[in-house]
């Protein structure tokens, strides 16, 4: 399947902080017909590194899928902000998973996220949730 512009929702989830932790991401078309869904444990983790590692899967899987153009949305401040340079990645455990989104939002000729309330994102919010213990 060769999806063009894909619109993704992607959330982190940890019980703990850190503590057992998982990653949802759903990803559509235009037209938002699903085209692809992660809900995956991912060890144990802090929340904000769950929230950079279910924005990571997300761009992979759109690499995957042919993706030229994404559009994307996450309910962590803290993690668009600092994709959008609005914040400065000072946590040493973030730094590796920032410069890997960045490397990773290179490869699309059109790429933007943007914060949206939890309420808008309860699909991703419930893919990481219903893998946690």
């Amino acid at each position: 399947m060769k999806v063009k512009r894909a619109v993704i929702f992607t959330d982190g989830a940890s019980r703990g902080n850190p503590g057992p932790a998982a990653i949802g991401v759903v990803m559509t078309d235009e037209q938002g017909k699903l085209i692809a869904a992660v809900s995956q444990a991912i060890g144990t983790s802090t929340n904000n590194q769950a929230e950079y590692r279910a924005i990571i899967a997300a761009l992979e899987k759109a690499i995957g899928l042919g993706v030229s153009q994404v559009e994307a949305y996450s309910d962590s401040e803290l993690l668009v902000k600092q994709i959008n340079g609005q914040y400065r990645v000072k946590n040493a455990s973030l730094k590796s998973l920032y410069q890997q989104v960045k490397r990773l939002q290179n490869q699309f000729g059109v790429f933007t996220i943007a914060h949206i309330p939890r309420e808008q994102n309860r699909e991703a919010d419930s893919l990481a949730n219903n893998v946690l213990p």
